[in-house]
């Protein structure tokens, strides 16, 4: 794959930019709404009381920006083009995170997050599909491998939307706030498959 990091993505309503400590402080009260964090999370459980202190949060986040533009790093906030708004963020990182039995830089996962407010209007699809557009064409990767709790419908949704496969197997997922492990959904997105996709889309 193609290390060219966090370059700004547009889409038709959106544009995606490497992270700055701006816009963190807003992005850290919307992860921290119950109905965002409730599937998004999986930091260990004993940090869940640091992560509701945004002082504490502060100083990770200044030494994670450190990084924002380092080639390694794909990782963005998502803006409103008509108004400069941030509504939320999204990532594309090595599945390895995840999967320790994956040591593929090329194969990834990915995550996204909307604030509410702006949730129902497409830009979780929009963003998505922009940031998995230069994964897939300009940084070279194979595959993104991701899932989303089975009762998480709205996520795995646009997962669909986009094109990936649901795998026959379910994965058992420890979410930062809740206390029993979630069954997820697995996914799939070949690069060959995005393409046939993408093509199928634009006839």
């Amino acid at each position: 794959m193609k290390y060219l990091g966090s370059k700004t993505i547009e889409t038709d309503r959106l544009v995606l930019k490497a992270q700055t400590m701006d816009e963190q402080y807003y992005l850290w009260k919307v992860l921290m709404i119950p109905e965002v964090n409730k599937y998004f999370l999986t930091v260990p459980q004993r940090f869940r009381e640091k992560l509701l202190d945004w002082n504490l949060q502060k100083e990770y986040y200044e030494e994670d920006i450190k990084h924002a533009n380092d080639k390694d790093v794909f990782r963005w906030s998502i803006f409103l083009k008509e108004t400069g708004e941030c509504i939320g963020r999204l990532s594309c990182h090595e599945r390895k995170v995840e999967d320790d039995s994956i040591n593929d830089p090329s194969i990834r996962g990915v995550g996204w997050l909307i604030d509410p407010k702006y949730q129902g209007k497409g830009y979780a699809t929009e963003a998505a599909k922009g940031m998995i557009d230069y994964m897939f064409l300009k940084c070279e990767i194979k595959e993104i491998i991701t899932g989303a709790a089975i009762v998480n419908v709205p996520s795995w949704r646009i997962m669909e939307k986009l094109g990936f496969e649901r795998l026959n197997r379910t994965r058992m997922v420890q979410y930062t706030f809740i206390d029993e492990p979630v069954e997820d959904f697995e996914y799939i997105l070949t690069k060959q498959k995005y393409l046939e996709f993408k093509e199928d889309k634009e006839k």
